[in-house]
């Protein structure tokens, strides 16, 4: 026990369960501070003036065309997602084992950055001088034509790049589901005449009830807080959802925080509906707790649809964008010809010799980089919280619904937030490192604690009690014993979080200043110049970085840190 001396002089001392108490208390309180105040003051501000925000989002005469858009993105995204992502991992799950490295395809989409997708597919799909365009209008239905037949820039199109972005995330869910479904009742089924088709609808589905709703709910979240797909590619008709209205306000002169924070109400709104909803659904996490040997994991099959199934999403979600990007960043300029003497590697040389770029690069890599340092051992804390603190109730309580929020709100409400409370005293941070780094730790805080939660689950509680028996202190068993084992799930979460913050664009566009840009912030710019070959080379360079980066965990945590995702 600690000891403290009075004036008097005399000593008292505080137990062990009272200084475990105060530091929980004491840790929530900052991050109450990094996660609440933001959104507290956001509200705050719409309020003021008897709702002056509110008044001024929501009496424009083309809001109820931007809320119809949020909730057609959020559910068409949705539901591509979810036939994909189970698809998929249905599909996984019947290769044959001498294939079984396809199994990280479906997750590879996370590695190439949002913003780099969106264009790759821009400049294919552009209705003039995309590539796929030019090809599909010398087929005998499109001949004739000089724009089309594709609009990448419709809302339609727009939901469908959007929902195959989210598959990965499903898949990530619904794969690991399927990991804890026995063998014995897939062959059960097969055994009794039902067809791949039958054992799938009649067995896999209702068994993955749980990982369907769970991974719905997250990719309906991310589907309503989509920010990249729609700023980018909706510009040119006016496309906006709320989020890309919250860019709007803030970006305009003189900037309107109260009409964004109201524009960004109905996501926070619902973002906290939900994750109440799923918390009530969940219950005490404890009882997920299973023990298994091999006869649960699901046996590998010999068909050909699997496979197939998965290079087709490979070449639509990876190798066919990535082509559009590779093209354009080796013209000198995007049109719809394209010639061997045109190509050079001058966009590159370019990006090479710009100092902006390369700090560009530098600041994403240390801002990710230290944001994740100090990610990993707070998640570590609050799973801590979570899973052993049954006799911190309250604290658990707080920190379980501190360590969601930031999961349930779009990135573009951080970043607003972020730089409303970062541009005045007491901490005036707008325009340095520093505020990208805090909003980076807010936005990861969610991915560091459920993935080192989730270990500790299946951990369960008889290493750490031996360690306790044997006279090891709690400190003794965290550093000798719990984090030993948790390091693969510990590395997947540090190769997670490197490639969401890499690839970070909606709070990185609201809080950086012109001397402090990140690389999606940068390749925005270009975007908006109009210097679309730089901006296909600065979008392979950001691949390029992600890529270095999970490379550099594959290296230190095994082949199957994306696995583990």
């Amino acid at each position: 026990m600690a000891t403290l001396s009075t004036a008097a002089g005399r000593s008292f001392a505080v137990p062990a369960r009272w200084r475990s108490r105060l530091g929980y208390l004491a840790l929530l309180a900052v991050l109450g501070y990094l996660v609440v105040l933001p959104m507290i003051r956001l509200q705050s501000l719409a309020f003021e003036d008897g709702a002056r925000g509110y008044r001024a989002q929501y009496t424009r005469f083309d809001i109820g065309e931007t809320i119809q858009t949020t909730i057609a993105l959020a559910l068409g995204s949705l539901v591509i997602a979810m036939v994909l992502g189970t698809l998929l991992a249905f599909a996984a799950s019947r290769l044959p084992d001498r294939l079984g490295f396809l199994r990280i395809i479906p997750i590879l989409p996370i590695v190439m950055p949002a913003v780099a997708n969106i264009v790759g597919w821009a400049f294919l799909l552009s209705p003039g001088p995309g590539y796929l365009n030019v090809l599909l209008r010398k087929l005998p239905w499109w001949s004739g034509s000089d724009s089309g037949p594709i609009d990448v820039y419709t809302v339609p199109w727009i939901i469908i790049l959007t929902g195959f972005g989210l598959t990965s995330f499903v898949y990530l869910f619904v794969s690991a589901g399927m990991q804890n479904i026995s063998a014995e009742h897939l062959e059960a089924a097969q055994i009794s005449g039902s067809s791949t088709v039958g054992v799938f609808f009649r067995v896999v589905l209702p068994l993955l009830r749980p990982s369907l709703i769970y991974g719905g709910g997250i990719a309906l979240l991310l589907g309503l807080g989509q920010f990249t797909g729609p700023l980018l590619l909706g510009q040119n008709y006016g496309v906006k959802v709320l989020t890309t209205e919250m860019y709007r306000r803030v970006s305009e002169s003189p900037s309107d925080f109260a009409a964004a924070a109201a524009a960004g109400s109905p996501l926070v709104i619902f973002g906290l509906v939900l994750v109440l909803i799923q918390k009530g659904l969940l219950g005490n996490q404890s009882r997920f707790v299973t023990h298994g040997g091999k006869s649960f994991a699901p046996a590998g099959g010999r068909s050909l649809w699997a496979t197939l199934t998965i290079v087709v999403y490979a070449l639509l979600a990876l190798v066919i964008p990535l082509i559009g990007l590779v093209i354009v960043s080796l013209t000198p300029y995007w049109s719809g010809s394209l010639s061997g003497d045109l190509l050079t590697l001058d966009n590159f040389r370019t990006l090479a010799a710009d100092n902006a770029i390369v700090e560009s690069v530098l600041t994403s890599v240390s801002t990710s980089l230290a944001a994740v340092v100090i990610c990993v051992p707070l998640g570590y804390l609050m799973a801590t919280l979570l899973v052993r603190g049954r006799q911190f109730k309250v604290l658990a309580l707080l920190a379980d619904l501190v360590t969601a929020l930031p999961l349930g709100i779009p990135a573009v409400i951080f970043g607003v937030g972020f730089l409303l409370t970062y541009t005045e005293p007491p901490l005036i941070l707008y325009g340095t490192k520093t505020v990208i780094i805090l909003v980076y730790i807010v936005l990861m805080l969610p991915y560091a604690t459920r993935m080192q939660m989730t270990a500790m689950l299946s951990l369960g509680n008889t290493y750490s009690e031996a360690s306790a028996t044997s006279g090891a202190s709690p400190l003794v068993t965290n550093l000798r014993v719990m984090l030993p084992l948790m390091r693969p799930t510990i590395l997947s979460a540090v190769a997670l979080m490197f490639i969401l913050l890499t690839h970070e664009f909606a709070a990185s566009l609201l809080v950086r200043a012109s001397t402090t840009q990140v690389m999606g912030t940068l390749l925005f710019d270009l975007w908006q110049n109009g210097s679309y070959p730089l901006v296909a080379a600065m979008a392979l360079l950001m691949t390029a970085v992600t890529t270095a980066g999970v490379a550099v965990a594959m290296l230190v945590g095994g082949r199957n840190v994306l696995n583990k995702l």
